[in-house]
């Protein structure tokens, strides 16, 4: 299997960021993609190869325009009219639209409001918009006749709806992929295995019907986002019933896990796509730092060998995964258990 990877990722580092006076913490840095790299090669699972330029065209048809203009631009603009090389961290937030009240009160801290915590510095745009051209070079290997190619994209995307980011995720990279593959197909499927919901792919395709979504992660009242990803959520308009979610309580195992992964791989196999992207999330493991279930190894493996049974060409784009030390051979062990199959 062939990977997909840039170290144009490294543009956008949050080390030394400072927020109200103190350093920024976040799970996501460069490290991870490196550690996920480095164990690619020892495993010798395939070639790694650059991601060609797919130009902006492939991306605006997920982002709108404006969304696009503001992120290429919003550091420079910051700094010019604040004078500082601070990075853009927002304060106030439009709340015109908004989602599902949770009722947990660590969700309702947000409610009206999506986050401080995905801050854009001055290489941010650079890195992900390599991300998202990580993504395209896997969905073109695959439309050339990759049975299956893996995209290690950083940032990570399925936070971030046609016009909004957060959670770490600026481009949609999986929706971008998804929809550059509609050309050579009238349905693709997307499967996100994060922990956490997908709701920026989910708004992206909530009104689509040539776009299946399905998710498994934690539940809303526990896990981030917070305001999306109930049952009920289905899709609207052409895209209802298209929209799936399983929600999940903390402590997940891998009986009950699985169990309902092989629900979404029949629902996946009845909507008969051309094509499959996996939101490739590896926070679902036991023990990381920001995931609450408790799959173990064996289990993301079976999880990799059920999603291969598909037998659908395969795009595999990397979303979360926090357990550094073991960051790196989680990824190995989902990518070879998916090429055995």
């Amino acid at each position: 299997m062939k990977t997909i990877y840039t170290s144009k990722h490294k543009r956008h580092a949050t080390s030394s960021v400072i927020y109200d006076g103190h350093p920024f913490i976040t799970e996501e840095i460069p490290e991870r993609a490196e550690l996920i790299l480095k164990a690619i090669q020892s495993a010798e699972i395939g070639a790694i190869l650059p991601p060609q330029d797919y130009g902006i065209e492939p991306i605006l048809a997920v982002h709108r325009p404006d969304f696009l203009d503001y992120l290429k631009n919003a550091f420079q603009n910051h700094q010019q009219l604040f004078e500082t090389d601070e990075p853009v961290i927002p304060h106030t937030f439009a709340v015109s639209s908004r989602a599902r009240k949770p009722n947990s009160f660590i969700g309702q801290r947000g409610y009206y409001s999506y986050g401080t915590g995905t801050p854009i510095l001055e290489g941010t745009w650079e890195a992900a918009y390599w991300s998202a051209q990580t993504a395209l070079t896997a969905a073109d290997l695959v439309l050339q006749g990759e049975r299956a190619c893996y995209a290690l994209c950083r940032p990570p995307g399925h936070h971030a709806a046609a016009a909004l980011y957060d959670g770490s995720c600026f481009l949609n990279n999986a929706a971008i992929a998804a929809q550059y593959l509609l050309k050579s197909s009238p349905r693709v499927a997307i499967l996100d295995i994060d922990y956490h919901h997908g709701n920026g792919t989910q708004e992206i395709f909530y009104s689509n019907s040539d776009v299946l979504f399905c998710s498994l992660h934690g539940h809303p009242d526990e896990a981030y986002p917070y305001f999306w990803g109930m049952q009920e959520e289905t899709g609207e308009g052409a895209g209802k019933g298209t929209n799936v979610n399983f929600p999940l309580p903390p402590g997940t195992q891998d009986g009950e896990y699985l169990k309902t992964l092989d629900a979404a791989l029949q629902i996946i196999a009845d909507y008969q796509p051309g094509f499959l992207v996996v939101s490739a999330g590896f926070d679902l493991i036991k023990g990381d730092p920001i995931g609450a279930f408790d799959i173990s190894v064996r289990g993301l493996a079976l999880i990799s060998s059920k999603i291969a049974s598909l037998e659908l060409p395969t795009v595999i784009v990397q979303e979360g995964g926090y357990l550094m030390d073991k960051l790196g051979s989680l990824a190995a062990t989902f990518l070879v258990n998916f090429h055995r199959n």
